[in-house]
């Protein structure tokens, strides 16, 4: 009798966000259900129907960001890391890597130029952020993706930033920077990627807020800019890519 074949768990992001959702919308439809049954007054009936909006939406958007873990999230990483024109040299930094999902496909890329370059993940690793987040968890999914040894994982904050000047030749962040609350502390974060990436490289963050911020500054600190957008159903919700390179 044969074991299942382990697979990598890259986990589900804010699983409190989207347990939220749906349970306040199914709160909702709840009320807007049994509200009438129990009294047929006319504010009740009116609240009631005026309850299937927020429950329709709350559900839909549920949905959607299920959607998201289980398969928009794959699509995003393709997005991401196919904005890159991969030689297999690559000095790959991950802010925010989380369980490993952009980290290893970058490896992996690496891996399958036989190349020599190398990919740092840097995470603190909240379960708020990403159900089931650790580092032993994202090493055990690069160890599954055959890729350990193109890896190397860092405990440490965005903004506080150890590297050298120009380290990385690629740095790619998803839904990370937003995570910050702090706007001070995010605008350090994003100076710290324009300081460690190298001449000529390219930095790609992708969130849902916050991202005309990004591009802003990074403007300001001398690298061109452009945004695209992310699928409109599946990259939940509705993110927005910010490509910067720095100059040669």
């Amino acid at each position: 009798m044969s074991s299942a074949i382990a697979k990598p768990d890259y986990g589900v992001d804010a699983p409190g966000a989207m347990r939220a959702l749906f349970l306040f919308g199914l709160a909702c439809l709840a009320v807007a259900l049994l509200a009438p049954q129990l009294s047929r007054a006319t504010a009740v009936l009116v609240v009631s129907r005026i309850l299937y909006w927020p429950a329709g939406f709350l559900i839909a958007e549920g949905l959607l960001f299920f959607l998201y873990v289980r398969y928009g999230k794959f699509r995003q990483r393709d997005l991401l890391l196919g904005l890159h024109a991969w030689r297999g040299d690559e000095l790959v930094l991950d802010v925010g890597c989380g369980r490993g999902l952009l980290l290893a496909d970058a490896a992996k890329r690496i891996a399958q130029l036989n190349g020599t370059g190398h990919v740092t993940g840097i995470d603190l690793w909240s379960n708020v952020d990403m159900g089931g987040n650790s580092a032993a968890a994202t090493q055990r999914n690069l160890e599954l993706e055959g890729i350990p040894h193109l890896c190397t994982l860092v405990s440490m904050p965005a903004q506080d930033m150890p590297f050298p000047d120009a380290s990385f030749d690629l740095i790619v962040s998803n839904l990370c920077l937003h995570n910050i609350s702090d706007r001070d502390a995010r605008r350090r974060a994003v100076a710290q990627i324009a300081r460690v990436l190298k001449p000529g490289g390219t930095a790609i963050l992708s969130d849902f807020k916050f991202t005309g911020q990004y591009a802003s500054q990074l403007r300001e600190l001398g690298l061109s800019v452009r945004k695209r957008r992310g699928g409109i159903v599946t990259a939940f919700a509705w993110l927005t890519v910010v490509i910067a390179q720095k100059p040669a």
